[in-house]
């Protein structure tokens, strides 16, 4: 049955291949961050643009942490830049920030940033952009199980999910994730569960706009049946 028009209202990002990019044009895969940046604030906007309400982006993993301490060192130079000086383009345009994850491992300053971002953005009511920052869903759900153990009555469907660091959040009605690799690592294992999956081979720097607006066009044509 087609259901033409119809428009996710939260999409998941799994932004990968910043690194290869950089290999295949010559350059540091610093400067591969620094492109997948620029890329992710094109998608936002056109997300919006479409009427899609809550965009959510794996920025940083759990499993990150072990990646060379120069490229770690750098990723949250540049968060901690992302978070000080260019969330003021999102705020102005009515955006509301969140940032979910294992915030306890991030530096004394992105803590602090995190809880200034959060709480400078979040009467906004144009959309709402969670950055997923020291995130693996493994933890979440840990975590999450720590609190349920405390009162029994938690652990029904419905109460655990408020227990999850995406509680405010809808869950995804789709996934993307860029560069040919067809798996979703750790992403949202819990919110993901009825989400429409979509594996692109372009690396994520060059993700471009006609191939944005085919993945919605696709997903508006899929029916959902949430496992009925």
């Amino acid at each position: 049955m087609s259901q033409a028009g119809r428009i996710p209202t939260c999409i998941g990002i799994i932004p990968d291949g910043n690194r290869r990019w950089a290999k295949a044009n010559g350059l540091s895969s610093l400067e591969g961050h620094h492109a997948g940046y620029q890329k992710f604030k094109e998608v936002v906007h056109w997300a919006f643009e479409r009427g899609v309400s809550t965009v959510i982006f794996y920025a940083f993993s759990t499993e990150n942490w072990r990646r060379e301490p120069k490229e770690v060192k750098y990723l949250m130079k540049m968060l901690e830049w992302v978070l000080s000086s260019e969330v003021d383009e999102l705020h102005t345009e009515g955006i509301r920030v969140r940032v979910i994850g294992d915030i306890r491992s991030l530096s004394d300053r992105l803590q602090e940033l995190v809880r200034k971002t959060e709480a400078k953005t979040k009467d906004n009511a144009n959309g709402t952009v969670a950055i997923l920052l020291s995130y693996g869903g493994r933890k979440e759900i840990m975590e999450a199980l720590k609190k349920a153990r405390l009162d029994p009555s938690l652990a029904a469907e419905e109460s655990f999910a408020k227990l999850l660091w995406t509680e405010e959040l809808p869950d995804p009605d789709l996934v993307l994730r860029t560069s040919g690799v067809k798996r979703l690592s750790n992403f949202l294992i819990w919110q993901t569960a009825y989400s429409e999956l979509f594996f692109s081979d372009t690396l994520w720097p060059d993700f471009s706009r006609p191939e944005f607006e085919a993945v919605l066009a696709e997903f508006a044509e899929r029916e959902r049946r949430f496992g009925a």
